[in-house]
């Protein structure tokens, strides 16, 4: 059973360490570059445990994390969303079992409201993921730019 469990202060180091591997992921579809020390720059990081806006949620299949997701309320396209998912992921090695669609449903079945998903064409996981989670709400389809597109719809 899929279930959220909040990232705490505890967490930090953690969370930390979880989102290098993630970031390292996303370097597929974004040109990011590690720093002296082999990380890459989040700049939000820390904001996930002083902002009470920010929201941050390891991913369970019952006792076995699977993954984290991100809540924030700010905006891509300049309007005033009341959630938007700023990361998600499946680790890999659970991907394809339908964990992604499971805790996607239930992060959208908990949080109520006007909502902004955003992904990178490039990322055909996520495009394939986010377009079928959202299908039933009818979602207003905004394009950035080329690799960059903007899921918008209430809940």
């Amino acid at each position: 059973m899929i279930r959220l469990q909040a990232v705490k202060e505890d967490d930090k180091e953690l969370f930390w360490n979880i989102n290098q591997k993630y970031l390292y992921e996303m370097t597929l579809y974004y040109p990011d570059e590690m720093d002296q020390q082999g990380n890459y720059h989040y700049g939000y990081f820390y904001a996930y445990f002083e902002d009470p806006k920010r929201k941050a949620f390891f991913i369970y299949d019952d006792k076995k994390m699977i993954g984290f997701a991100m809540l924030n309320p700010y905006s891509a396209i300049g309007h005033s969303p009341d959630y938007t998912i700023a990361e998600f992921t499946i680790f890999p090695s659970y991907r394809r079992k339908h964990y992604a669609f499971e805790a996607a449903k239930l992060i959208l079945s908990s949080y109520h409201g006007q909502w902004e998903i955003k992904y990178n064409e490039k990322n055909v996981g996520a495009k394939n993921l986010w377009t079928a989670v959202t299908a039933s709400y009818s979602p207003h389809v905004y394009k950035l730019n080329e690799q960059e597109t903007v899921l918008e719809f209430s809940n």
